[in-house]
């Protein structure tokens, strides 16, 4: 899944299952790929499947999976990717993470599938990147490992890592892969066969927002939505809210596990997004609506938030 194409043909991807994986994760980041073998009648994907003894792994559905290779007698591979789910902790041990790190050495692109990203941050490749999980799981890994940037977005790839969701976000991350490496004709007949909505960017929440139950959290929000284009210091929002600004820290981290100035930037940089889909404003334009300086800011935060410039962004299909 790695941003740059490997130099071999096809393109080789090792899925490394843990303990308690998610199967429906697993499929759909696979069965895009077979698809498009089928399709376009060459292999232009290959895949092992690997466990840390060999053996056989239970998902967390109860159903077993057969693995290939074992972790230490795995063939290379020029992506990586760390299934996981529920149970993100099971199956971290000094083996599993010498051995990640040990691939990351080695030039491996690594990866994680749903919560595959615990393993990743313990084994300390992930800091300051930017990562997604699934939903359920951010709050806690905010927490442990604050110094990964983790966002909820359908899937993140950037040069040095990629991530998707979990469940139906591993159909999106495989198309993405295709389409980077062969083409908007053939993502559009895998599409098809998967009977898949193509209106889902990398960006997009995995969720719909609802509205938060503390009325002080809800009143800071919409001050940050009200005041995009000319953003508000935390110092000043505090003070509107009536607050002290340790105060304001301290609902934000309670309420959504992230600092208000994370808060107030993930709403900038969504409120880009749709600039960016909806409208055909130049990107100075959309910078300076969003409340950044120059158009050279707004791209570089745009940029460690979703892996790519906000030009590039509004190119895909």
């Amino acid at each position: 899944m790695r941003l740059q194409a490997p130099e071999t043909t096809p393109e080789r991807i090792g899925f490394l299952l843990l303990p308690r994986f998610a199967m429906v994760a697993f499929f759909s980041a696979v069965e895009p790929l077979r698809i498009a073998n089928r399709i376009s009648g060459n292999c232009l994907f290959d895949w092992d499947v690997i466990s840390q003894d060999g053996g056989p792994v239970t998902a967390s559905n109860g159903m077993t999976l057969e693995a290939g290779y074992a972790m230490n007698a795995a063939p290379a591979v020029p992506s990586l990717a760390v299934c996981a789910s529920f149970a993100p902790d099971a199956g971290i041990n000094d083996a599993l993470l010498d051995g990640l790190r040990e691939r990351a050495a080695a030039g491996c692109v690594l990866g994680g599938v749903d919560t595959g990203c615990f393993a990743l941050a313990a084994a300390g490749l992930l800091d300051d990147r930017t990562v997604t999980l699934h939903w359920e799981s951010l709050p806690d890994f905010r927490a442990r490992y604050p110094r990964v940037d983790a966002v909820e977005s359908i899937f993140e790839v950037t040069p040095e890592s990629f991530s998707c969701a979990g469940g139906s976000a591993a159909i999106d991350m495989s198309l993405d892969l295709i389409r980077r490496r062969h083409g908007d004709a053939l993502v559009k007949r895998v599409r098809d066969q998967l009977i898949h909505d193509p209106g889902r960017r990398p960006a997009s929440r995995q969720r719909a927002p609802g509205r938060p139950d503390d009325p002080d959290l809800q009143e800071a929000l919409d001050l940050m939505e009200a005041h995009l284009e000319a953003p508000l210091t935390i110092g000043e929002l505090a003070h509107r809210l009536g607050m002290s600004w340790r105060g304001l820290e301290r609902l934000f981290h309670r309420s959504l596990q992230c600092s208000p100035r994370r808060a107030y930037l993930d709403r900038r940089l969504n409120h880009a997004l749709r600039l960016l889909r909806e409208t055909h404003h130049s990107v100075m334009d959309i910078a300076l609506a969003c409340g950044f300086a120059s158009a050279s800011s707004f791209t570089r935060a745009f940029r460690r938030r979703h892996g790519l410039t906000p030009s590039a962004w509004r190119e895909l299909p």
